[in-house]
């Protein structure tokens, strides 16, 4: 209907409005938020300007780097509970660079103690259960 109708009469717009309730699929939906929060995780897929520090004195350069990895469920959680408080898109970026830098800089806390990342530049970034 798009340029068709600018102002679609009010029977039009509650036939528009249930069908897109019932595809959305809410009940769907929320298992699969919670199947994500508590067992399987989220998986991430990024193109983004990724650097890290450690130690005083010592860093690597940020650079663009794709990757696609699984966030741990408690990273999930953080996220989605942050999503359903009204976090902004930085807070949302800084518990998704949390995640990374444990799963993917850090081998799921068991290198790199201490790292801190830089996850900026973001060119594409893509959540899926």
């Amino acid at each position: 209907m798009k340029d068709q109708i600018r102002r679609p009469r009010a029977d039009l717009v509650q036939r528009i409005e249930a069908a897109v309730r019932e595809r959305w699929q809410p009940r769907v939906r929320a298992q699969a938020r919670k199947q994500a929060a508590t067992s399987t995780g989220l998986v991430v897929d990024t193109r983004a300007r990724f650097g890290f520090t450690t130690a005083p004195g010592t860093s690597d350069d940020a650079r663009v780097r794709h990757v696609t990895i699984a966030l741990a469920p408690q990273h999930a959680a953080r996220l989605f509970d942050a999503h359903d408080a009204g976090a902004s898109e930085q807070q949302l970026r800084d518990i998704t660079a949390e995640g990374l830098g444990k799963m993917y800089f850090r081998d799921s806390g068991r290198r790199a103690h201490g790292l801190e990342i830089q996850f900026t530049d973001v060119e594409h970034l893509e959540f899926d259960l």
